[in-house]
């Protein structure tokens, strides 16, 4: 330590420069932002869950659709239900997922609009 002395390095600095290789922890953040075990896994969902694009029928109205199933959809906590809707504008039918709220069953109408 004498020869430290001489070139200006105290007891603390020679401390901090034993110690600074493994002080302290990766963060979680900084974790998360270079590997690939932290993406969701999104291969098997059901689809993006929506409400009906605003058109012409819903601003002047409503639009009835109809609960045909009750889906689940990994990675989420609430189920799926698929609603058909009849195009305004097309002879066909439109497949919308909502997310189900509770008392929602097959069969059942619902209102959009």
């Amino acid at each position: 330590l004498k020869s430290l002395r001489l070139t200006g390095v105290g007891k603390a600095d020679l401390w901090t420069r034993r110690r600074k290789s493994n002080m302290g922890r990766v963060i979680r953040g900084s974790r998360k932002g270079k590997s690939l075990i932290f993406t969701s896994k999104t291969r098997l969902r059901k689809g993006a869950v929506k409400l009906r694009p605003v058109d012409y029928a819903e601003r002047s109205g409503y639009m009835k659709g109809l609960v045909k199933k009750i889906i689940h959809d990994p990675g989420r906590g609430a189920p799926l239900a698929e609603v058909v809707f009849h195009d305004p504008y097309r002879y066909k039918l439109k497949k919308e997922l909502f997310v189900a709220v509770e008392g929602v069953h097959t069969g059942q109408f619902v209102y959009c609009g």
